[in-house]
């Protein structure tokens, strides 16, 4: 087994590249929702990869102009402005030609023949959690790239490299797949719900409002000054539990209180089933939750003890969400009251129609809940490996003669 070394990230073998911010630098009346060259802003470099769903474009003779910042196969991208340490890595999988970097992120790109390209993508995984340490500014934090070659990173040789980078690829793909799968049962679950309630509906059904139909109950927060309140092992959760939730169930909060807390909240504990809409900031998140918890008062939380399934209810949300945010109002953010949301008006399709909608889609929701209790063991897994793994602590076996 080789030693590692220990190389600051000015040394490493590796570029750090920013944009081109001179004279060239488009306008903002020049992007486009279509166009030659993506131009990444930061909205579109999440924790752990790009988000291309909402993009803007600069021309050809734009892309032209620009001297620096354009992406090559098996770069990473560094946010280094406001939400510090989003990494995105432009892989091959990725196909799109011509992508450049706007002002607020870095590019780091790996010397090939001594670092490892996933190797190097795992490198950055590893230090999300110290960037902060780096940062300076208070109303926009921000990383200068002097600042970014002063963080010390530890290397092995490239076989050893590519071993680990192997090892924990097959975890995040494993986890990728799972994701993607959820994606695919809930748009088949949306699917079968818009067939049969929206394009099949009946004039003849009765027409009510949500309070017919379901319960609804709201939250609150426990006085954050009186510890007796806090740290206890009662789950209480908060819209920021959903702000990266991207499937159906909901395990665990952030957060959690005393029965002492729980005593301040008017709506008590609420049952497993019950489903989640984020009322303000932003309206729109949507969950069903699988452990009894209490709420804030960002949350409209939906019982179905009435005529309607929480499988029912979560997709009508999912198929009104745009009349449920453009029914909301305020000044300074938008938000939905729970007396407004009870009384939106629904078509209420017969019992015997619910209950076989109920039988059709209970097995998509319970594959997409067995996959999520993997993708919580998977990734605790990769968790707690990559930082093990990217230091030497534990170590990988790999062909020796591949060292020469």
């Amino acid at each position: 087994m080789s030693e590692w070394v220990e190389y600051k990230l000015g040394e490493a073998p590796l570029e750090i590249l920013d944009g081109d911010r001179g004279k060239n630098y488009p306008s903002q009346d020049e992007f486009q929702i279509n166009g030659y060259c993506l131009f990444l802003s930061t909205k579109n470099v999440r924790f752990d990869g790009f988000d291309l769903s909402d993009c803007q474009y600069i021309s050809k003779e734009r892309d032209e102009l620009l001297r620096k910042g354009k992406l090559k196969i098996n770069d990473i991208v560094l946010t280094t402005r406001g939400t510090i340490g989003n990494i995105g890595f432009f892989d091959a999988s990725i196909k799109i030609e011509h992508i450049r970097i706007n002002s607020g992120m870095v590019i780091i790109r790996p010397i090939e023949d001594r670092l490892f390209p996933t190797f190097n993508y795992y490198v950055f995984r590893k230090l999300q959690n110290d960037f902060h340490t780096f940062t300076s500014g208070s109303a926009q934090p921000q990383l200068p790239i002097r600042d970014i070659k002063e963080i010390d990173i530890s290397l092995p040789l490239l076989p050893e490299q590519k071993a680990i980078a192997a090892v924990l690829s097959s975890l995040d793909d494993k986890i990728d797949l799972l994701h993607r799968q959820n994606k695919t049962l809930e748009a088949m679950a949306e699917t079968l719900f818009r067939q049969w309630f929206i394009e099949e509906a009946k004039e003849d059904w009765e027409e009510g409002s949500l309070d017919d139909v379901i319960s609804v109950k709201g939250g609150t927060t426990p006085s954050t000054k009186n510890f007796e309140f806090w740290f206890g092992d009662i789950h209480w959760t908060t819209p920021r539990d959903l702000s990266g939730h991207n499937t159906v169930y909901l395990f665990d909060t952030d957060r959690k209180i005393t029965e002492k807390g729980l005593s301040q909240i008017g709506s008590g504990l609420l049952p497993v089933g019950t489903v989640l809409l984020s009322s303000r900031a932003p309206i729109g998140y949507l969950a069903i939750i699988e452990i009894p918890l209490a709420i804030n008062q960002g949350y409209i939380a939906i019982v179905c003890d009435k005529i309607v399934s929480n499988y029912f209810i979560y997709l009508w949300c999912k198929a009104n969400i745009e009349e449920i945010k453009n029914s909301g109002n305020g000044s300074v953010f938008q938000e939905i009251s729970k007396s407004t949301f009870k009384e939106m008006i629904i078509n209420i399709p017969p019992n015997d129609l619910l209950l076989a909608f109920d039988t059709k889609v209970v097995s998509i929701f319970k594959k997409i809940k067995a996959n999520q209790i993997q993708l919580q063991t998977l990734e605790k897994l990769r968790d707690n490996l990559l930082p093990k793994l990217m230091s030497g602590e534990v170590r990988v076996s790999y062909e020796q003669q591949d060292a020469a």
